[in-house]
């Protein structure tokens, strides 16, 4: 295995994590935000209000976006393993 080829996996397998947390981290995000607005406009400091909605739209986004998710890991997966022989000549 040559060095381009190890770094180009590498890069792949960090492209490959980003793409399948983006959707979850981006709505939590996103509730976090709201939640933190609605708490300086009404005063509200309750540390564990954020918590629940964050829960639950993570819950949400996970049946939403989980088949996606899935089947992106799996073409990956299967794309590296059946080029494993292939790779193991270079």
């Amino acid at each position: 295995m040559t060095v381009e080829f190890v770094v180009n996996l590498g890069r792949e397998a960090l492209l490959m994590t980003l793409l399948v947390s983006a959707p979850l981290l981006g709505l939590a995000l996103l509730v976090g935000v709201v939640i933190s607005i609605f708490q300086a406009v009404t005063q509200i400091q309750e540390m564990t209000l954020t918590f629940v909605p964050k829960i639950v739209v993570i819950l949400f986004s996970l049946i939403v976006f989980g088949p996606w998710m899935l089947r992106l890991l799996i073409n990956f997966t299967s794309t590296l393993l059946l080029n494993l022989p292939e790779y193991m000549k270079m």
